[in-house]
């Protein structure tokens, strides 16, 4: 068990938890002026090993003084997540490529009869970039983290300066090699597959699962705690489908509910039979809800709101039913991101999550008198980070053959609140790009980028390679750089 900060931070790949029991992250009383907070957010033990669960780093100031870059102002809140949140993450358990060209011992062949298995010729292509020495194991020290709405894309919509960077990370640079970068996001509402795919088409580049964060991609640490959810926001029935696929057992949507009680949401006007033929209702006074997941923006908010205040005020998660404490019955609450705004095809941003949280906020306290506690993912929460180590980490043996996380990273983002208070707050290196929510002047006064401001994101990428790599680094490859081939080949990465 190690510390950090103010909390003890519990690793259940290492201790196998107790059946049964309720789960605390441990909390030191702190007095901040004349208010004490000496609690924390009860969650259930993980019946599954894997998870790694990462304490909240809420301001004040003072609590989280020393996460926060040097850059970002005092004063400023660090996180979202009320007081004693902890938010388990999953950790990665990938087999080693390397694996695959394990040479056999003359004892015992790997495939007998066959003939050994050979080193793939990306591995063999690493081997002769290593030739290059010093500058490419810089760029091998150096990854990208990318923000994607208003950095790479508008919606469906190509940034055009996105494509070139990209080509230019994946290899199309003197040294002919994959420069590490990963995409942290906190969009969401898609299966990871599904949106990389459509990335995919958009960029002319490829992007892998194994490289991709959406905002509730950690969520899925949370399928080892609760078994029966209400997941809200998304287009159809998607994030059901997200859900399912990352181990919930019973998830249930807010059209399973008002489609078993339509007086459940009298303002609601609209449910077409396709709604109707497509939800799954049942008898919810015989339901225990185990938790709330808000994965993606709210399409209807009078619904989603009106169910979750009930489920907030209800006995152990039972609709139809009243707690005669709404403190200590009332279940958890988790969003996947808590982003005001979000760039889109629209000329300016619209509302985003953080809205919909914020109207639940207010809602919640005026009715019942008492502060909601929740507990938000997405950047710039401290898990949201941890979390990215894992996946660069993972990625750099994907590509390279190494397993260790680079140690100069650069964010690219457009959303000064989120991208890049959270990069400065974990040490990154953080550029803010005018193509999204940020089109001022200058740097951003609230939360300035710690490497500067770009018009678009191939300038800051740019910037970082000359930083990093030198300022006489070529961004395209030649077949003529090829230390082995010269010319009579392809570069070294495909």
């Amino acid at each position: 068990m190690s510390l950090f900060g103010d909390y003890e931070i519990r690793d259940d790949a290492a201790k196998s938890p107790k059946p049964g029991s309720a789960g605390h992250l441990p909390k030191r009383s702190t007095d901040y002026g004349s208010s004490k907070y000496n609690h924390s957010i009860p969650i259930p033990e993980s019946h599954t090993s894997g998870a790694i669960e990462i304490p909240a780093t809420r301001s004040p100031m003072a609590e989280s003084e020393n996460l926060m870059h040097s850059l970002s102002l005092t004063g400023r809140r660090g996180s979202r997540n009320s007081f004693g949140a902890s938010l388990p993450i999953p950790r990665l358990k990938r087999p080693s490529r390397l694996s695959s060209v394990t040479m056999p011992t003359d004892e015992q062949q790997a495939r007998p009869g066959m003939p050994p298995i050979q080193p793939t010729r990306e591995i063999l292509s690493s081997q002769v970039q290593d030739m290059s020495s010093v500058k490419t194991a810089a760029a091998k020290n150096m990854a990208f983290a990318f923000d994607i709405d208003g950095v790479l894309v508008h919606g469906d919509r190509l940034i055009p300066q996105g494509k070139r960077a990209l080509e230019i990370l994946n290899g199309d640079n003197e040294l002919g090699i994959k420069i590490p970068h990963i995409f942290l996001t906190n969009g969401s509402g898609k299966k990871e597959a599904e949106r990389c795919q459509q990335l995919s088409g958009i960029l002319g580049s490829p992007i892998s699962t194994d490289q991709f964060i959406q905002s509730h991609t950690p969520m899925s640490a949370l399928a080892g705690y609760y078994n029966t959810v209400l997941v809200v926001g998304g287009e159809g029935y998607k994030c059901r489908e997200v859900a399912q696929e990352y181990g919930f057992k019973d998830v249930i949507v807010p059209n399973d509910i008002y489609a078993a009680d339509p007086t459940i949401s009298p303002l609601r006007e609209h449910f077409t039979p396709e709604q109707r033929a497509t939800s799954n209702p049942k008898d919810f006074s015989k339901v225990k809800i185990n938790a709330i997941l808000v994965f993606s923006d709210s399409r209807d908010y009078a619904t989603d709101l009106q169910i979750i205040m009930d489920l907030l005020q209800s006995e152990d998660g039972v609709l139809g039913t009243r707690a005669k404490d709404p403190v200590s019955q009332r279940i958890p609450i988790y969003f996947s991101q808590g982003d005001l705004l979000c760039p889109t095809e629209h000329p300016t941003p619209r509302l985003s999550q953080g809205t919909f949280r914020i109207a639940l906020e207010t809602i919640y306290k005026s009715i019942t008198g008492v502060e909601l506690e929740r507990v938000v993912y997405g950047k710039p929460e401290l898990a949201t980070y941890k979390y990215a180590d894992e996946v660069m980490t993972s990625w750099m043996e994907t590509i390279h053959n190494e397993v260790h996380l680079p140690k100069n990273i650069y964010m690219i983002g457009d959303n000064p609140a989120s991208d890049i208070v959270g990069g400065n707050m974990y040490g990154w290196n953080t550029c803010l790009v005018r193509t999204g929510v940020y089109q001022g002047e200058g740097n951003d006064k609230q939360n300035p980028a710690s490497f500067g401001v770009f018009n678009n994101v191939l300038d800051a990428v740019m910037a970082a390679l000359k930083k990093e790599l030198g300022h006489d680094f070529q961004f395209s490859w030649s077949d003529s750089m090829n230390p082995v081939t010269g010319n009579k080949s392809a570069p070294a990465i495909e």
